[in-house]
Formats: structure tokens, C-alpha cells, sequence
């Protein structure tokens, strides 16, 4: 098959997914624009050539709605020959992207492929584009359906992850987000969002907390113990994991991912492609995999997802110097830390979700660039990218520095 290399990415910053969000101003499809901008002015990208634009979107109604990625193309003045897509595995969207792209590439159907998402939380609300696994019976019974908060304290009770434990990782996500955008580790792939009138909207992620400590998250109750126990969900929980006798509530909105608003977008194509317009590669796409998990824990899909990426490529553990596992809620990477033994000097090491937010269907482009940025800072040479996604999936990538 053919070879397949990342050969730039960009990113917006996060505002906060709030109508006083400094992105609400920002219709979804003007976020993916600035993205598909940058990506063609940074590299001199001759637009007609493209093969296609690959965007996730999980709520994709509304504004973000009718093919946001063609729609961006449009805004973003792009040639008419370049096509769009959009596709929703929720939170791992943005990651798949790059999956589909990078498959289309190796399947030698295209040779130059922009990929990522978008998702503006402020204006298209979560949940917003409906669907039978949070209203049908004949799905919430066998999917053990729950909000992905009890999900999160479940994990939590099973795998004995206490509050502080909890609040702990939470606190570390902020301070290492906050040394990341102090020492300029970003700078390099996020890109201003201005307005009309080229004056700057956003040019750092808004939802950031870098005061946070143990005792400010201390304050915060519990976020799901109402629909837990007031709601049913523990028992649904229970049911399907009756070795738990009683829920302990332990996740809130500070250890906790951010809602926010935000885009991405990734460069891949072949080495021909590449070559046909002067390009350098900065990596190559190496493996990528899905999988079908619990879907009571939900969130434990990183861990599965990662034991058959890893077995299809031959790799352990040992071989990857660095992972980036999307911080939904802090008990998913503390269960992967822990079923894999990985140590935290590896994994999320410029901070997440907690601290600067999770844009649903950017995210996974987001992690996939920032870890290839802190690969080359480190002069390391390998990663894992993976979400835990809702339903109960996972996905993961493997990439490697050329």
C-alpha cells in the first residue's frame, strides 16, 4: 500500500462553549474556513489539487450543518474541484478523519488530503442532532445507556480512582496546559481567529483554569450523582456490572472536559503528492484502528482499541515515547495508565481536554497535531493518538517523525 505522511496542521484555539464564549460570534463553518486558510497559505497549497476535505462534525445540524467541510471550501476560497465530507463517530471524529484520509491515500485513490472538524458548542448544542441511542428503548436497553458521566464514576468505582485521585490529575492537566502556552509549545500550529476586519477574536484557548488546586476543586459537588441515582443510571450501571454494589461519585466540571468551540485540520497525503508540491513530510501515519467496547463503562474503548491496535502492528507498549488519550473525564486515563502501567511523563504531557477543552468532532485532529509537535520538540520519534468515544468504541492512531 501506499505510504501515507502528515505534512502540516493547524488549529484554532478553544473559546469557551458559552454564548459569552469568544468564539460564539464564530459560525462553525467560518471556524473550518480559518483552518483550511491556514493550511493552504502555510504551504503554498494549490487548492484544485486536493482529493478531498475530510471534516468530523458530531452535531452536524443547524450552521454546522449541509457538508460543513464543502461549505468551508466555499468560504475559504478554495478551487471548486476540491470536494468535502463530513462524518460523526463522536468524540473521535476529528481523528477518523485522518483515519479516512489516510486509508484513501494508502488505497492510492487520492494523493493530497486535508482532514479534521469542527464543532462550535456555543451555537449547535451538544446532543442537538438527536438519535435513537438516547431516545429509543429498543437501543438504551442493550447499549446500557447512561449519561458518559455515570460512565466516567463508574470506571472510577470499578478500578478504585478516588476523588482525589481524580481531582489530582485534574489539577496536573491545568498546570501543564498552562507551562505549554507559557513556554510557546503551541505557537507554532495555533492559528488567530480574527474578524472581519482582520482584529484578533481569539488567539489562545479561553477555557484554561491555571489557578485550579485541590482545594478550589474540593468545593465542586459532584456533577452526576442526580441523574445517577435520582435518574436510574446507577442502577442501569449496576446491572451490567453488578461485581459494583454502589457508585461513588466522583467526577465534576473541573476534572472534566470542557465544552468549547474549535477547529483543526491536517495535511496528509502520499510521497508523490507531497513531492508534486514541494513539501516536506513531518511524519507518516503508520496504523489506525476502531473497536466496539463495554458500553455500560463506555469510556474504556482507549484501552481495547489500543491492545488491537498494538497486536496488529506488531508494537508494545515500549515502543511508543509518547500518547495523547483525550481527557473526556480524568478516570479514562487514569484506567489507561493503569491497565497499560504507562507513566504520566508520557501521556497528555502539555495537558488536555480538562484544562483547554474538547471541541467533539476537532478534538481528535487537535491531540493528533499537538502530539507531532512535542515529538519533534523532544526529538522523539513515535506516538499513540486515542478517544474514548460514546456507545462504547475507541479509536487509535500510530504515528512516526520521518
Amino acid at each position: 500500500m501506499t505510504e501515507v505522511y502528515i505534512y502540516d496542521h493547524v488549529r484554532t484555539p478553544r473559546g469557551r462553549g458559552k454564548k459569552d464564549g469568544a468564539l460564539h460570534e464564530v459560525p462553525s463553518v467560518r471556524l473550518a474556513a480559518k483552518t483550511l486558510e491556514a493550511i493552504r497559505d502555510r504551504n503554498g497549497l494549490d487548492t484544485s489539487t486536493v482529493d478531498d476535505i475530510i471534516m468530523g462534525c458530531v452535531d452536524p445540524v443547524m450552521d454546522a450543518g449541509a457538508v460543513i467541510p464543502k461549505a468551508a471550501a466555499f468560504e475559504a476560497g478554495y478551487s471548486n474541484r476540491a470536494p468535502g465530507m463530513q462524518i460523526s463517530r463522536f468524540c473521535a471524529s476529528g481523528l477518523d478523519a485522518v483515519n479516512f484520509a489516510a486509508g484513501k491515500v494508502m488505497a492510492g485513490s487520492d494523493d493530497i488530503v486535508i482532514a479534521g472538524g469542527v464543532e462550535s458548542m456555543s451555537r449547535v448544542g451538544m446532543g442537538m442532532s438527536g438519535g435513537a441511542w438516547y431516545m429509543d428503548p429498543s437501543v438504551n436497553f442493550p447499549g446500557y445507556f447512561m449519561p458518559q458521566g455515570v460512565s466516567a464514576d463508574l470506571i472510577a468505582t470499578k478500578y478504585g480512582f478516588s476523588r482525589d485521585d481524580v481531582d489530582a490529575y485534574a489539577v496536573e492537566s491545568q498546570r501543564r496546559a498552562a507551562n505549554a502556552w507559557e513556554k510557546g509549545y503551541f505557537s507554532k500550529s495555533v492559528i488567530p481567529v480574527k474578524d472581519q476586519n482582520g482584529l484578533v477574536i481569539l488567539d489562545r484557548d479561553e477555557h484554561m483554569r491555571p489557578e485550579t488546586n485541590m482545594q478550589s476543586l474540593a468545593a465542586l459537588n459532584p456533577s452526576f450523582q442526580m441523574p445517577g441515582e435520582m435518574g436510574g443510571f446507577e442502577a442501569v450501571g449496576i446491572q451490567a456490572h453488578p461485581e459494583v454494589e454502589r457508585i461513588a461519585y466522583v467526577h465534576h466540571a473541573g476534572n472534566s472536559s470542557g465544552i468549547v468551540d474549535g477547529a483543526a485540520a491536517v495535511l496528509v497525503g502520499s510521497k508523490a503528492g507531497g513531492e508534486s508540491m514541494g513539501l516536506k513530510p513531518r511524519a507518516r501515519i503508520r496504523s489506525f484502528t476502531n473497536i466496539g467496547s463495554d458500553p455500560a463503562l463506555m469510556l474504556t474503548g482507549p484501552v481495547d482499541v489500543t491492545e488491537k491496535l498494538l497486536k496488529r502492528t506488531g508494537m508494545s507498549i515500549a515502543d511508543i515515547d509518547l500518547f495523547e488519550l483525550n481527557e473526556a473525564f480524568a478516570a479514562v486515563v487514569l484506567r489507561y495508565m493503569q491497565a497499560f502501567d504507562i507513566s504520566h511523563d508520557k501521556m497528555n504531557v502539555n495537558g488536555g481536554a480538562i484544562a483547554m477543552g474538547h471541541p467533539l468532532g476537532a478534538t481528535g485532529a487537535m491531540i493528533l497535531g499537538t502530539v507531532l509537535d512535542e515529538l519533534e520538540r523532544r526529538d522523539l520519534n513515535t506516538a499513540l493518538v486515542t478517544l474514548c468515544i460514546g456507545a462504547g468504541m475507541g479509536t487509535a492512531t500510530v504515528i512516526e517523525r520521518v
